[in-house]
């Protein structure tokens, strides 16, 4: 008897507990600008609005694998410049090329340098369906503003309940 409940005490201890196991991949997107600002159309993208896109890249990155909830994998913009955001599940193919479970495209509409809103839709790639999204609209086109509104929507929009499996 104690040689059995020795066997199943050791057996228990050599198994990885559930919370050790590799969360699952996310196709992490770069973030794309929807600029609509009278600034946008006639002087074109902002560089320091696009400098802002890559931190937010290396941002969300960096948050969702310290959730413990995804194991991100950043993916390349696609040349020919397609917008994901209102596509509807059209990286989905490159996401399954990545062997990512979940694709997350966000973007960044900017009506002007005191409105903009940070977009965020996580999809499971083999059904399409949206497990997770949110959008959060910051005051101020800064530096600040943009990190702060992207972990706001991430911390109360996205990484909230319980994971998807």
């Amino acid at each position: 008897m104690r040689l059995s409940i020795a066997l199943a005490t050791a057996l228990l201890m050599s198994s990885p507990p559930a919370a050790l196991a590799v969360p699952p991949k996310a196709a992490v997107f770069p973030f794309e600008l929807d600029d609509t600002s009278l600034q946008g159309s006639m002087q074109g993208a902002d560089k320091d609005d696009l400098a802002r896109l890559a931190r937010l890249d290396t941002q969300l990155r960096d948050e969702l694998a310290r959730s413990g909830r995804y194991t991100p994998v950043a993916i390349a913009a696609e040349p020919g410049g397609r917008t994901l955001w209102s596509c509807n599940g059209c990286e989905a193919d490159q996401a399954r090329h990545a062997e990512a479970r979940f694709s997350v495209v966000g973007w960044v509409q900017k009506v002007s340098n005191l409105i903009l809103n940070i977009n965020l839709v996580i999809r499971d790639v083999a059904t399409g369906e949206r497990v997770a999204g949110g959008s959060v609209d910051i005051r101020g086109d800064t530096d600040e503003s943009w990190t702060r509104g992207l972990s706001y929507l991430l911390r109360n929009r996205i990484l909230t309940g319980e994971p998807a499996r």
